[in-house]
């Protein structure tokens, strides 16, 4: 007897067990978490982070801690008309007083005078790296706090970098529970058109919140190999609702289709064995094409990356688990409900109600028959609007996203405008380290003071003394130049240029055996597009050939592996010239009132983890549908009538899907920061495009155009496809009812 697969013999289990496997889910859960708990949540270091010339700084700075600490700016002004110098100077020695107590704090400065006379400033030093201060920012808010208490006629405010990611952090938190509040309901809508049935709606939303749950917990332990950037939490969310209530959705429709073919002759055993054998095996080949896609991410050795595609893998390895594992177990202990409500009825006299499978209705026929009829204009119609929403994308320009493009409605982000516009050199800074040999230590004095000489008479630098923090041996300094322009601007950029090809190597360049670098937030930035930019390629062309190669693999179809890697593509590239012509054109500002500072450019990592992600997601739907398609050509059916008979019984069901996935990205549109705007709304679009137009017109159509050539070089399809052929003009043969005898798991529970 032939072995039976993996995902057969785990809902074989399961469907015989379902008390003990239900008990297991939530046991598993409850360990995932706990273990998580107990280990805590690995944050990714400093070191992290470094990319380029400016991580190589960095590091320098580091091991010889001269670094630039992480500052907090306390603003003291009045609440309308003119400051007065008497009570600011007041709160300023209360401010120094309270901050020079806390053990958070290294130093505090004398208070500064903005030139306009209306603010007054003090800045206070932080102890440990810029990337650790926000873990122990709240002592020195509680004590701006108290200021402005004990201070009532004036404002007092603290911001820096610490209390910018604090706040930006703090409403992250508010904006998911806010997505989550929405995702709900209209999840809970779209499952009730679906199944009509409260109980069964229940199965999904159960498995795709405790996957969640189970996916956070393993998330923590993951960390401590692959360090958390912050934004692990966010995917769990973004992707866990969407495939935990999709994998549950397709079994759970092949289930119920069964259900009403079989017409009370197999039991829920027997069912669910169908349902994992087709739908079952088709989710974990879609799960799996998921996690390939997403792992391409791991090739961009970036931190940010590696989160996004941690967080990403490891809800959807929980939601696949719990779709072979404890979803079959809910569906038999459902279907024997269900079948022992029938009894009762049937015994009181009751007629049993059958249900008549479910048709698809005009609309769907309509969409449907363009493929079917008039498939080459419909190929044609549908590939040249496909290419002109995607035109839009060849102008696209990447930006990394910083506090200029966050929201203005986050307290803390105006906090920082206002410092900015009463201390407008504190917008940007560059960090010049320099390293040199024993001995060296006056040479590289005398390059640095060379350099401050160079930059006075650059326009693109702020008329400031240039601060040097040097180390105790001497041998390590870092030179603070600051800009008094925006992060992303072109003064700025420049600045940075006219830095590093420029003023550094004629001055601390000509250093004998000195190791050197330009850090700070410009010089990040920079680096790390350059770096991402670099990667690309490498990325791209790994994600197309696995694409290909798994889609060969599930169809042994080499044609169909092309064409799903350019429907993919073209899907991709239809949602970016959206996205570019809502975000980067403005069109989203005018529409949804989104602030000019998330729509002038597009986030430098949006477009790659995009292109992953919805590789990803693409082999979703290209796996359900296709394999309905496979279903119909192996029973006997032309090709022909194969693609309209898989459509026609897995289009409600991925459009349904389809439906939910985009009601959770576009929850996202309205999160305050900037790139979760932008992915939220990209996913939602390339999801919409993918069901609607690549799957219901374009993937029919060009299956239609080929016949059987859809299946070389499978002998196996291409014979059932020449004797349907062969066999006409007779009507194709129905798919049968599935036998018991036939059942591949639990076999033999017939009634």
């Amino acid at each position: 007897m032939k072995k039976q697969p993996t995902v057969l013999r785990v809902a074989n289990w399961s469907a015989l067990h379902p008390g003990k496997a239900i008990v297991g889910w939530f046991v598993f859960v409850a360990v995932c978490l706990a273990v998580g708990l107990a280990l805590g949540n690995q944050r990714a270091g400093d070191g992290d982070f470094q990319v380029g010339e400016s991580g190589r700084a960095e590091a320098i700075a580091l091991k010889a801690d001269v670094q630039d600490r992480p500052t907090e700016h306390v603003m003291i002004y009045a609440k309308s008309g003119a400051l007065d110098s008497g009570q600011a100077e007041a709160a300023a020695r209360d401010v120094t007083a309270r901050m020079k107590q806390l053990p958070e704090v290294v130093g505090v400065r004398d208070p500064v005078t903005a030139d306009s006379g209306k603010m007054l400033r003090v800045e206070v030093s932080m102890k440990g790296t810029k990337r650790e201060a926000k873990d122990y920012i709240e002592p020195l808010l509680d004590e701006t706090a108290a200021v402005q208490k004990a201070h009532p006629g004036l404002v007092v405010e603290e911001i820096g970098d610490a209390s910018v990611t604090y706040g930006l952090e703090k409403q992250r938190g508010k904006d998911l529970t806010k997505s989550e509040l929405i995702t709900f309901p209209v999840t809970l809508v779209t499952l009730l058109v679906v199944f009509g049935s409260l109980i069964m709606i229940s199965v999904p939303l159960l498995l795709a919140l405790t996957s969640i749950v189970g996916a956070v917990g393993l998330s923590m332990v993951v960390s401590h190999a692959v360090p958390d950037s912050g934004l692990g939490m966010n995917m769990i969310l973004l992707i866990g609702m969407a495939v935990g209530v999709d994998y549950t959705l397709f079994y759970l429709k092949r289930e119920r289709e069964e259900r009403e073919l079989a017409g009370g002759r197999l039991s829920p055993e027997a069912l669910v064995g169908i349902a994992a054998a087709t739908s079952g095996r088709a989710v974990v080949v879609s799960a799996l094409a998921v996690i390939v896609s997403t792992a391409t991410l791991f090739l961009a050795n970036d931190t940010i990356f590696s989160t996004l595609a941690t967080g990403t893998i490891v809800v959807v390895v929980v939601a696949m688990i719990s779709s072979i594992t404890v979803l079959p177990a809910l569906l038999v202990k459902i279907g024997r409900r269900m079948d022992r409500k029938a009894q009762r009825a049937m015994e009181r006299g009751k007629p049993l109600k059958r249900r008549t499978p479910e048709k698809n209705g005009r609309v769907w026929a309509a969409l449907l028959k363009p493929a079917q009829k008039r498939p080459v204009a419909t190929l044609v119609v549908a590939v040249l609007v496909m290419l002109g929403l995607a035109a839009p994308a060849l102008g696209m320009e990447l930006r990394v996203l910083n506090k200029d493009t966050h929201s203005r409605q986050i307290p803390e982000m105006r906090a920082y405008d206002r410092l900015n516009d009463a201390f407008p050199q504190l917008r940007g800074e560059h960090w010049v380290v320099v390293h040199g040999p024993q001995g060296s230590q006056g040479e590289i004095r005398d390059a640095l003071t060379a350099l401050k000489e160079k930059t006075k008479a650059d326009p693109d630098f702020a008329r400031t003394p240039a601060e040097v923090r040097t180390s105790k041996d001497g041998r390590t300094s870092l030179l603070t130049l600051r800009v008094p322009f925006k992060l992303g601007s072109d003064q700025a950029k420049d600045s940075l240029t006219h830095l590093r090809d420029d003023y550094v190597p004629a001055t601390v360049g000509k250093v004998q055996g000195a190791a050197y670098g330009v850090d700070g937030p410009i010089a990040v930035d920079r680096d790390y597009l350059d770096n991402q930019n670099s990667k690309m390629p490498l990325i791209l062309g790994v994600l197309l050939l696995v694409t290909f190669v798994m889609t060969v693999l599930v169809f042994g179809s080499v044609v169909l592996g092309l064409i799903g890697v350019v429907l993919n593509l073209l899907s991709v590239a239809a949602a970016f010239g959206v996205l570019t012509v809502f975000f980067q054109w403005g069109l989203a500002s005018t529409l949804f009132g989104f602030e000019a500072s998330a729509t002038s450019e597009i986030g430098s990592r949006v477009p790659l983890f995009l292109f992953v992600i919805l590789f990803g997601l693409s082999m979703d739907y290209q796996v359900f549908v296709v394999s309905r398609i496979r279903e119909a050509a192996l029973a006997g059916m032309p090709t022909r009538e194969a693609v309209m008979d898989g459509l026609a019984k897995s289009a409600k069901v991925v459009t349904s899907a389809a439906v939910v996935m985009v009601t959770v990205f576009s929850t996202f549109v309205f999160l305050h920061l900037a790139e979760m705007k932008q992915i939220g709304f990209s996913l939602a679009v390339a999801v919409l495009l993918d069901a609607f137009i690549i799957r219901i017109l374009i993937l029919p159509s060009a299956m239609v155009l080929l016949g059987k050539a859809s299946w070389w070089p499978s002998t196996r399809l291409r014979r059932a496809a020449e004797a349907a052929e062969a066999a006409e003009p007779a009507a194709a043969p129905e798919a049968p009812v599935t036998d018991a005898s036939k059942v591949p798991v639990v076999a033999g529970h017939t009634r």
